[in-house]
């Protein structure tokens, strides 16, 4: 084992013998890289990560961040010159077109290098994955003053930026926000309102914050139709401070070496922005940010659930305690407790998450370069169509069983684990946020029956079924494993009709949570198939691991959903009945 923050091998593994990202490498926008390059960032990412992320991490989660006297946020050394390396290595602008300043590498292979320094440290990777984020939208909706004006110091460091949507008395409801937006003469706004869970809200790492605001102006439709996206810097162009005061601190589970803030916008004159994109079309504009960051988030959520495994499968093989099942010979050597075979059970489990995660988050990562770069349109349009119906399930899938990868650490460890001298406790504190930030696992859950399953007509659900079968199709000697899915398949065309067919929306997404679990169980399995196929004959010890953790999935895991397409099936209305008052 050369290191406990992420497995490199698997991440070569998945990125070129899976998802052959070197055939990216010959579409123009990526035309100056080559294998060598890919490696070199990869190496880059751990090299950086283990210096200068992983090392403040435990101190980041003891000393949680606080306002100083003079009122200013204060956090532990070693945040800043991390967030300061990764940017003049260029992981800021890894994978934004050289046009504007960036590096110009394929997102999967960006995403890759990230997943090291989300590994190493969530709380600080955090910072420059929101920018990244900002920056994107910028590219896709700003106008080229506020492109000009805001990304170049995104990409170098020196500004950050964040997304502003919940309020205290709206939380996730955005149709209920009420901070609104003043139109101004100059073609300015002035916001005015209060934002609730601002990650990197206020801090000293930048000289400047652009947030990107979700505001209603007056005059629009009422709900989320009258919702539009303001920019507001911290710092204006003359230098001085925006009408942006940081309210309050939020002190956090876990997570916390990510400041979290609730910030006033217009305690005196209204704090200035300017409208990103349409009027009233905020929110659609904001999705760009969010759905990347849902994406990113299950990547995190796996991040943080194959460290964890790495930390206690390294624990596991060095710490000897019993002997064998049935062995009584007390003068015998006690054995690593990583021949016992529940601990065997617990490491399997764990690798079965937290490698089927990362491989889901790789994959939805090639279909944003497909849907951005492939030559021809329908290809586009395809991956397009399909990253949007996994999404739900790429933010969510990890982000619970990736937490209980972690949780399962902790066992491993037993009372070690439970105490703060190992890290696993802090990465099942730090995971435990990721099914609730970026839209909770209850939103996912209806956003994907609700919504996605039945968008276009079936044509995302539909595509979704046919790519998995085209796997099946090609299974050879993985027929057990095909055949297994092919009837989580079925499962799943049968019991999205029954349900869609209830007559009544709140019967239909009454357990939309339990159909999330189900289907994601269900693409979670058709990723071991793929990884079993890109093993071909593979025979060494990677393979090996590899192929214990796809059976165990199908024998132990897969399994699962049947009883929970079961109660779906039934319309169960037990939720909705019950009266909690």
């Amino acid at each position: 084992m050369t290191s406990r923050i992420l497995d490199r091998a698997d991440l070569d593994f998945l990125l070129h013998d899976w998802l052959r990202v070197g055939d990216l490498l010959d579409r123009a926008p990526f035309a100056e890289h080559d294998r060598e390059t890919i490696d070199a960032v990869l190496d880059l990412a751990e090299q950086i990560a283990t210096e200068r992320f992983e090392p403040h991490n435990r101190a980041a989660d003891l000393a949680e961040p606080h306002q100083g006297p003079d009122g200013r946020v204060v956090l532990v050394d070693g945040v800043k010159e991390a967030i300061q390396a990764f940017a003049e290595a260029g992981f800021l602008a890894a994978s934004v077109p050289a046009e504007h300043g960036g590096t110009g590498l394929p997102f999967t292979v960006a995403r890759a290098a990230l997943a090291w320094f989300q590994a190493a440290n969530i709380g600080t990777a955090s910072y420059p994955f929101l920018t990244t984020a900002a920056v994107n939208l910028l590219l896709a909706h700003g106008t080229p003053e506020q492109v000009e004006a805001w990304v170049p110091g995104m990409l170098d460091g020196s500004t950050s930026g964040t997304m502003c949507l919940s309020e205290p008395q709206a939380g996730s409801s955005l149709a209920d926000i009420t901070t609104r937006a003043e139109p101004q003469p100059d073609g300015s706004y002035r916001v005015v309102g209060t934002k609730m869970w601002i990650s990197g809200g206020e801090h000293e790492l930048t000289d400047n914050i652009v947030h990107l605001v979700l505001a209603k102006i007056p005059g629009g439709p009422p709900g989320v139709k009258g919702i539009s996206l303001i920019a507001v810097p911290r710092v204006l162009d003359d230098g001085t401070r925006n009408d942006v005061v940081l309210a309050g601190l939020n002190h956090k589970m876990g997570y916390r070496g990510t400041v979290n803030t609730l910030l006033n916008f217009g305690e005196r004159e209204g704090a200035v922005g300017w409208l990103v994109g349409a009027e009233h079309g905020g929110l659609a504009a904001m999705f760009h940010m969010m759905n990347e960051a849902r994406v990113g988030v299950g990547m995190g959520a796996t991040a943080l659930g194959v460290t964890g495994y790495l930390h206690s499968l390294e624990y596991a093989l060095t710490r000897t305690q019993g002997r064998a099942v049935g062995g009584r010979d007390v003068s015998t050597p006690m054995i690593p407790i990583a021949q016992h075979p529940d601990v065997k059970r617990m490491l399997l489990a764990q690798k079965s998450y937290a490698e089927a995660g990362m491989a889901l988050g790789l994959y939805c990562s090639r279909l944003v370069d497909e849907k951005d770069t492939h030559p021809d349109d329908e290809s586009r349009a395809r991956a397009a169509l399909l990253l949007d119906v996994l999404t739900p399930i790429a933010k969510s899938w990890p982000s619970q069983w990736c937490l209980a990868a972690n949780d399962l650490a902790i066992q491993v460890l037993g009372g070690s684990g439970y105490t703060r001298d190992f890290p696993v406790e802090q990465f099942y504190r730090d995971n435990r946020l990721n099914p609730i930030h970026e839209g909770t696992h209850g939103i996912q859950a209806i956003d994907l029956l609700g919504r996605k399953a039945v968008m276009r007509g079936g044509a995302g659900l539909d595509l979704l079924l046919s790519t998995v079968r085209d796997t099946i199709g090609r299974a050879g000697d993985q027929q057990e494993y095909a055949a297994a899915l092919e009837a989580a398949l079925v499962r799943i065309e049968k019991t999205t009709a029954t349900l869609h067919a209830a007559g009544d929306p709140d019967v239909t997404l009454a357990n939309a949570s339990v159909y999330l679990e189900a289907v994601g169980h269900v693409v979670a399995a058709w990723i071991w198939l793929e990884q079993l196929l890109a093993l071909g004959q593979r025979d060494d010890a990677f393979a090996a691991g590899k192929r214990a953790a796809a059976r165990f999935f199908y024998r132990f895991e897969l399994p699962r959903t049947g009883p929970w397409f079961d109660l779906l099936d039934s319309l169960d209305t037990t939720t909705l009945e019950w009266d909690p008052s």
